[in-house]
């Protein structure tokens, strides 16, 4: 049976291995029983209730999220205040999610549960990481870290960051996790040349969204994956003559979240200079083939569209001027 909305508290001890290396197995135990406790009773007096404790993790429920922030603050300050052995640091990373669960045998299970799993995954000792979901239902002070994959999930993830009196504020990148690249469109009738350019922009921390051999095909990719950017051969099948630049103004005219790059063996200003005219205050762009073996630059110029600006081809600039 489905549960109405709860918000699942996941907990796990950094660096564990290495404190029952530093302590021995023994002292270990006793210094886990502690974190585990003091987990436990913050979650308790917060509302909440500890649905399974062992070893160095834990995971608790709420029925609401206010109390799943209030038990993560208190939780993490009891640690940071505790007396450890021999000036031992014991940090716990902690990650919270709204959503609903399945109960099957006294234990929830659910795709919400595994994603609150990956999202404590991905922190690190002292951190508190939020879903969007869990982010939108609190008053909390709130740090946006961004669009993330987490691994054995689909979509990527908008994780934010819980900041209070007491707690550490800076960390390092999430462990294990992608941040959200750009997504691009490939379109050119050369398989060499789109592969080519797949990987300088993989290489550059880019996805590739589609690849196309003709004009039309692009317009489909683009209609049903909406990527960033859509770069563009200015010669397309089935004429060979101006069909990338059609499909590029018919992108900005339907798809105009999306920007685009056409790319040209050889200058041709009138087309730039159309381009330019139909960018709509859009991201868009004219290059050379030549300039893809910049990488830097070129990747450059990729972001640079995404975020709205034009760019064209420095030789293109007195031309475009003149016009």
């Amino acid at each position: 049976m489905a549960t109405k909305d709860l918000t699942f508290l996941f907990t796990d001890v950094e660096g564990s291995t290495g404190l029952v290396c530093a302590l021995g197995n023994d002292r270990f135990a006793d210094v886990l029983a502690v974190s585990r406790a003091l987990v436990c009773d913050a979650v308790s007096r917060a509302g909440g209730r500890v649905l399974e404790a062992r070893a160095d993790e834990s995971f608790a429920v709420f029925d609401d999220p206010q109390e799943g922030i209030e038990a993560a603050i208190a939780a993490q300050r009891a640690l940071a205040a505790h007396d450890w052995p021999e000036d031992l640091q014991v940090r716990v990373r902690m990650g919270l999610h709204t959503g609903v669960a399945w109960e099957d045998d006294d234990h929830l299970v659910g795709l919400d549960v595994h994603r609150a799993s990956r999202i404590a995954d991905a922190g690190h000792g002292g951190q508190v990481l939020l879903s969007a979901e869990t982010a939108a239902l609190v008053d909390a002070t709130l740090r946006d870290l961004g669009e993330y994959s987490l691994p054995g999930l689909v979509a990527y993830e908008q994780i934010f960051q819980l900041e209070a009196p007491g707690l550490q504020a800076d960390f390092p990148c999430l462990r294990g996790a992608a941040t959200r690249g750009l997504r691009v469109a490939l379109a050119d009738d050369s398989v060499l040349v789109r592969e080519g350019i797949a990987r300088v922009l993989v290489d550059a921390g880019m996805e590739i969204a589609s690849q196309a051999g003709t004009a039309d095909q692009l317009l489909v990719d683009v209609e049903l994956g909406r990527p960033d950017v859509a770069i563009v051969d200015l010669r397309m099948p089935p004429g060979g003559g101006d069909e990338g630049l059609r499909a590029a103004q018919e992108i900005r005219r339907r798809f105009p979240g999306t920007g685009v790059l056409l790319l040209s063996q050889s200058l041709e200003p009138a087309y730039a200079a159309e381009l330019r005219e139909d960018a709509n205050d859009g991201g868009v762009g004219y290059l050379l083939k030549d300039r893809i073996a910049d990488l830097d630059q070129f990747a450059a110029a990729v972001h640079r569209i995404a975020e709205g600006e034009h760019v064209f081809d420095p030789a293109l600039e007195p031309k475009l001027t003149r016009a």
